[in-house]
């Protein structure tokens, strides 16, 4: 019995120690609480998507946002030091790593860690503005913001445009079929530009989806103004051809039109608008004539119509119309005017079998009426919101004579 008792009392002893109040207390966690937008582990996010991290009953003591690479992408941190946001877009397809510190309100660190990934696109596409920052236009200029591939997302292309004038200025967005190796939209004022009116161009494209998997290349701007209202003034039945600037006939020269015997040397009727000129310029017609030089050409659609000098056509100026489809003057004549013509002025003729169009070159947008032009928006009808600065080149070079 008296074996039997020891051997209780010391398994009773022995339960007793194991299960003793003097462990250590569990360290309670750090209180500071650490979010991202995105969210870590985040894909295909967009490069131009807000960017920041956030603290909780904490602040940050250090903090970066870096590629790859190891460059810290530019941020700035709230006054209070609870957050931090980043103040420049992202690249595509890259991946981007959160580092550095919080501290809670107990003083305790919490590392900041965390990644995420913008999106990879098939390809970026550019664009192109035809009116660079500083011009001066003319009061038929259309805007033209020229794409490198074709763009399927139009809508949302037209959304990330916007035209600010000085005056208000009614006017709208409308798409052509696809030229030049892409998509193409042209904005236009109503009715001719005021004079003096003053332009302000901006398209958000960096981060914008096109649709395909292409997205935009850059932003562009562009700053121009509207110049003098010059008006070129031709009816072909007349033989004659005025220049109008700001209400009043300044030129009223003889020259001699398309001769119209058949569609090809037909001058078109129409607004046409002023594109480029040349002192000296070869022109091409071929099988009719090639590289034949002439003086002082001001070209007015990309179907090889221009207002040059043609002295082989001198007898003809004022009483017939000879030509292959330009408006010929004589060579002190047309010198006269080609210091006055600008980017953008209008060229209206009239009195011809034949009406300028989609098939003569990449500028017809006068030859559309108001009404349908509205409906070549992609946003049919929606208010829409307008590039930089590199002129869309000319189309193939062909000669009028």
């Amino acid at each position: 019995m008296g074996q039997l008792a020891a051997a209780a009392l010391v398994a009773g002893c022995s339960s007793g120690s194991g299960s003793g109040g003097n462990a250590a207390p569990k360290e309670k966690p750090p209180v500071a609480k650490v979010s991202f937008e995105p969210g870590n582990g985040k894909s295909d996010v967009n490069p131009t998507a807000p960017v920041s991290l956030s603290v909780v009953s904490g602040r940050i003591d250090q903090v970066a946002l870096s590629n790859p690479g190891g460059k810290q992408v530019k941020g700035e941190l709230s006054p209070d030091k609870t957050s931090f946001k980043v103040t420049e877009p992202l690249g595509y397809g890259v991946t981007y790593s959160w580092s550095g510190t919080a501290v809670g309100t107990d003083n305790k660190p919490v590392p900041i860690e965390g990644k995420f990934s913008t999106v990879q696109p098939k390809a970026t596409v550019p664009a192109t503005i035809n009116i660079g920052d500083g011009q001066q236009v003319g009061i038929a200029a259309s805007i033209i913001l020229q794409f490198k591939k074709h763009v399927a997302n139009k809508a949302a292309v037209e959304k990330a445009l916007t035209v600010t004038t000085t005056p208000p200025t009614e006017g709208g967005w409308a798409w052509l079929p696809d030229d030049n190796g892409g998509s193409r939209a042209h904005w236009r004022p109503r009715n001719y530009w005021a004079p003096g009116t003053e332009v302000n161009l901006s398209a958000k494209l960096y981060g914008l989806d096109l649709g395909d998997s292409f997205y935009g290349d850059s932003d562009l701007t562009s700053e121009f103004k509207i110049g003098r209202a010059q008006i070129v003034k031709g009816h072909a039945p007349s033989h004659r051809v005025q220049v109008v600037r700001d209400g009043d006939t300044v030129f009223d020269f003889a020259c001699s039109y398309g001769e119209g015997n058949e569609p090809r040397n037909v001058t078109r009727s129409g607004i046409h608008v002023v594109t480029e000129k040349y002192e000296d310029f070869m022109m091409s017609n071929p099988p009719f004539y090639t590289n034949v030089r002439e003086r002082w050409a001001v070209r007015i659609s990309n179907n090889g119509e221009f207002i040059h000098a043609n002295p082989e056509s001198a007898s003809a100026q004022g009483n017939s119309n000879v030509t292959n489809g330009c408006i010929n003057l004589s060579t002190g004549d047309a010198q006269k005017y080609f210091p006055t013509a600008m980017y953008g002025d209008p060229v209206e003729v009239t009195g011809t079998s034949i009406a300028l169009s989609a098939a003569d070159g990449d500028i017809y947008d006068w030859t559309i009426d108001w009404d349908t032009w509205l409906t070549m928006s992609a946003l049919h009808g929606e208010p829409s919101s307008v590039v930089s600065a590199t002129p869309v080149p000319p189309g193939p070079v062909r000669g009028g004579n």
